[in-house]
């Protein structure tokens, strides 16, 4: 169901100053891999069948066993309308135990349990040494899945994680769009969903960034600082668009050498770059964020050892943060077709050749 679209360097829109990776994605930081699946049926609703279903689940894999080699990580919220489980956790011990899940708001219950089971198949020692709490965030929705309907189920989790190690191994540019938990997803009046994208800082270390984008007004979508949104043609009269409070979910990932404290503050740069495309985090948008840091990873019950990055050595990660998730937004855009779902509401595609030759008459 992926159109064959560009990505944001395939246009020649160059974000920041910062180099990308070599692949411009968050799989180009050392052992993470990404992996979706996607649930889209068109039913009858119950009994006969289960309604129109438009959703799915991403996984974000950091490599190894997060259980036995915790990740130092830290979070941040812009604006609160929304969940992510696990990240209270995190905020207290500054690690992350678990692959983050992403998916719709309704199935964020079935998420969690499926990664519970699935867990602890792979890892004997969670429940019986210590439990766990699994890292599952979610956005809505709703305008274009059946969210009355449970529409994810155990299967749907276990085909995203093992897509995610998988990708691991295979280095490839991970599906963008309408994928995964991306599949219902709208942002800044067009259809958006996941989008990645990655910086290489001048110490060496790579910075990723993967969204979830599901927030947002037309008119204010923003593409290399041109106003976009104002410049397109407008929507036909009567045309419904997802309404822009739907929340977006930024995951960090780098392989540099930074505790929690500095993951925290990695994570609260997110908001920097999505309000670089138009973001003013909507009364009921909710935009968590959270960011791990591989460089520092350690045993569980051990210290690592090593100094971290501290202070103004932290910008270039800043920095990197900023033009990571402002391009991961662009790419989730760009690369999503349009998709109808319930009631026929629809979520159009970018067009991308109208944005491409508004960049090029105005320099970009």
């Amino acid at each position: 169901m992926l159109a064959d679209r560009p990505r944001t360097a395939e246009l020649g829109i160059r974000i920041g100053l910062l180099p990308s990776g070599p692949i411009g994605s968050i799989v180009d930081v050392p052992g993470v891999g990404v992996g979706h699946a996607t649930v889209w049926r068109d039913e009858d609703d119950p009994p006969a069948g289960r309604g129109i279903a438009r959703t799915g689940v991403t996984v974000i894999d950091p490599g190894g066993n997060c259980f036995r080699e915790p990740v130092p990580a830290g979070g941040a919220v812009l604006n609160g309308a929304g969940e992510c489980t696990g990240f209270l956790t995190a905020a207290e011990w500054g690690l992350v135990e678990t692959p983050i899940f992403l998916t719709s708001t309704m199935q964020l219950g079935r998420v969690f349990d499926a990664a519970c089971e699935l867990l602890i198949e792979e890892e004997p020692a969670i429940g019986a040494e210590d439990v766990i709490i699994p890292v599952v965030a979610e956005c809505d929705d709703s305008f274009l899945n059946d969210a009355r309907r449970m529409q994810v189920d155990r299967v749907d989790v276990a085909a995203a994680l093992a897509a995610a190690r998988a990708s691991a191994r295979s280095r490839a540019v991970p599906d963008e769009g309408a994928v995964g938990a991306g599949t219902g997803m709208s942002c800044l009046g067009f259809k958006g969903g996941i989008g990645t994208a990655s910086r290489v800082v001048p110490s060496g270390h790579t910075v990723g960034v993967l969204v979830l984008t599901n927030f947002g007004e037309r008119e204010r979508l923003t593409v290399d600082g041109m106003p976009v949104g104002r410049l397109l043609p407008p929507l036909p009269p009567g045309d419904p668009t997802a309404p822009p409070a739907g929340s977006c979910i930024v995951v960090v990932l780098t392989d540099a050498p930074i505790d929690p404290a500095g993951c925290a503050r990695l994570a609260r740069r997110a908001g920097l770059g999505l309000a670089r495309t138009g973001s003013t985090a909507h009364h009921a948008s909710g935009e968590i964020f959270l960011a791990l840091a591989t460089g520092l990873r350690a045993p569980r019950g051990t210290s690592p050892s090593g100094a971290p990055v501290q202070g103004h050595d932290l910008d270039a990660c800043f920095a990197a943060v900023v033009e990571a998730t402002e391009e991961s937004v662009l790419n989730s855009l760009l690369r999503a077709q349009t998709v109808v779902g319930r009631c026929g509401n629809t979520s159009s595609g970018l067009p991308v050749d109208e944005v491409a030759a508004l960049l090029r008459a105005h320099g970009r």
